[in-house]
């Protein structure tokens, strides 16, 4: 399955740290209002699936999963709907899981030696993370260099004064971002606001 823009509908990916599953349905309007079409919830907390299945029946977004670290949490994770997986690092387990139920696999990279075993896995879609600790848009620029075909989703600091040098680079397909949806402003309920910063980088 071929992920990119068009998969997602969106160049910025919203990471979202979600606490109480109820407030899912709010949140996704509030995305789709400021015009993104895609979300990643990560499963960091015990609502992470819950608010996975609001999203994906209450809403047109994309629904990603974050955080997945396990075999049974791409069960989980698809189950409630999840279209494509993400993690913060490499896992075999992970990668093999999502080929067999036919959803994107896009594990976390910080090395060359890593992104040369993700090929080795047959993943061409990398999460370059934590992108601002590893040096940034410089940095990730000159990791992608040696690697023509592989595309990046740089994630893990990223801001609104940084995404364009990440989104002007050929091989980024998306950001991700917990900028536009954090969660103090989820807990408050501050849709108004979401909406606002997800319209000032769709």
């Amino acid at each position: 399955m071929d992920f990119d823009r068009s998969f997602l509908g969106s160049s910025v990916i919203p990471i979202v740290v979600i606490a109480d599953a109820a407030r899912a349905a709010g949140l996704g309007r509030a995305l789709v209002e400021g015009g993104l079409r895609t979300v990643e919830v990560t499963l960091r907390t015990p609502a992470g699936l819950e608010a996975i299945a609001t999203l994906a029946r209450e809403t047109d977004l994309v629904v990603g999963a974050g955080t997945v670290l396990t075999a049974q949490q791409v069960d989980d994770a698809v189950d409630a709907g999840a279209k494509y997986v993400l993690s913060p690092g490499l896992s075999g387990d992970v990668v093999r899981r999502c080929r067999e139920l036919g959803v994107p696999a896009i594990p976390g990279i910080a090395t060359a030696t890593e992104l040369m075993r993700a090929l080795e896995l047959g993943v061409d879609v990398v999460k370059f993370f934590p992108a601002e600790q590893l040096g940034g848009p410089a940095g990730m620029r000159a990791l992608a260099g040696p690697f023509p075909g592989v595309r990046f989703v740089p994630t893990g600091g990223v801001t609104a004064d940084t995404l364009s040098a990440y989104l002007e680079m050929k091989s980024v397909i998306a950001a991700g971002m917990s900028w536009v949806a954090p969660s103090d402003v989820i807990d408050r309920g501050d849709w108004t606001e979401i909406s606002r910063r997800a319209a000032s980088v769709a």
